[in-house]
């Protein structure tokens, strides 16, 4: 029998889940456009609310009163389920990551984690997230739009090529913890964050979750210049809302990994005896992982295409089974 106990903790913790990813989607527009704006030296949004801190809500109303559109020769139904494609896996992606440890309440022991944890908790990971890759291509051919469809062809290629390097780079830490459990890869890590034993595997990681979620530098499949918005260029009003809020929720989503796989998950000074400081650490490791992302696209120019093909076959590819054959080895020869 299911306890009202059980039931409840599914519900807030579900209700935790939508308020990370709707309310994190809204907030990380707006801490991007004023850390960009910082950096290139402008104001940034400050008039919506005090300190500009109403300006997603704004965002967020324009979006709904705008016309939506379908073209004529659009496979409709298609069409419109594109976007829920594309967004679903990042609500799922972080139903597997801890956010603390286990406390207890009322003499029961209760998870801080958003879901049940489960065995192969990293290969359910790396199945959700290749996921969205569908999504894009449906709704680039869905659209009936030469623009659109080769955003989705430039989309599935970049993101099957960046998925192997993905893959590899989270051999690490799996090996390190003899486990496929985050849980166990996340308590592996209470002394010695796996970004000191594997700083190539983390660069690999971040290089290559960029790549996937279609963040500049590798934002080729929406190409202004070439593609007038790539995949979802005939998309408009809450549909077009929706294709953004699945980029920046996955971002919020690749950063809990990382954090999770590399950093300590919420590991940090005090956790063992306040178990509440934990989501704290884990939250302020994903802020510094966005911050450096928005940081990379403010710095860095987009590549050719060609040039990003090559940078994932020919560099990240051979470095991330390197960086496995090594880390196996040493293990094998230290008895880690």
């Amino acid at each position: 029998m299911i306890s009202i106990v059980s039931v409840a903790e599914w519900i807030i913790k579900s209700l935790v889940l939508i308020t990370i990813i709707l309310g994190g989607f809204a907030y990380l527009t707006l801490f991007e456009r004023r850390a960009l704006a910082r950096m290139q030296a402008r104001i940034g949004p400050n008039r919506a609310g005090p300190a500009g801190l109403l300006q997603p809500v704004a965002d967020g109303i324009k979006l709904m009163f705008k016309e939506e559109l379908i073209p004529d020769r659009a496979d409709k139904v298609l069409f419109v389920l594109a976007p829920i494609i594309t967004v679903v896996p990042v609500l799922l992606l972080l139903a597997v990551i801890p956010l603390g440890p286990d406390i207890e309440i009322f003499g029961q022991q209760f998870s801080l984690g958003l879901a049940s944890e489960i065995d192969v908790g990293v290969l359910f990971i790396l199945a959700v997230a290749s996921i969205a890759v569908y999504g894009i291509v449906i709704a680039g051919w869905s659209s009936y739009s030469k623009y659109s469809l080769l955003g989705a062809l430039r989309a599935s290629a970049q993101m099957i090529s960046y998925e192997l390097a993905l893959g590899l780079a989270i051999i690490g830490p799996i090996l390190l913890a003899g486990s496929l459990s985050v849980a166990d890869i996340v308590a592996d890590q209470q002394r010695l964050w796996y970004v000191v034993l594997q700083p190539i595997g983390f660069l690999i990681f971040l290089i290559a979750s960029m790549a996937e979620i279609n963040r500049a530098p590798f934002d080729m499949s929406e190409a202004e210049q070439e593609l007038t918005g790539g995949y979802h260029t005939e998309y408009s009003g809450m549909k077009f809302a929706v294709f953004f809020m699945a980029e920046y929720g996955k971002m919020i989503a690749v950063s809990f990994v990382a954090a999770t796989l590399f950093l300590g998950g919420y590991w940090g000074p005090f956790v063992d005896r306040i178990a509440l400081l934990g989501p704290i650490y884990l939250f302020a490791k994903v802020v510094a992982i966005l911050f450096l992302m928005i940081w990379i696209r403010a710095t860095w120019p987009r590549l050719r295409y060609d040039r990003l093909m090559a940078f994932g076959w020919k560099i990240l590819l051979p470095v991330g089974l390197l960086n496995v054959v090594i880390t196996g080895g040493l293990i094998v020869v230290l008895n880690l």
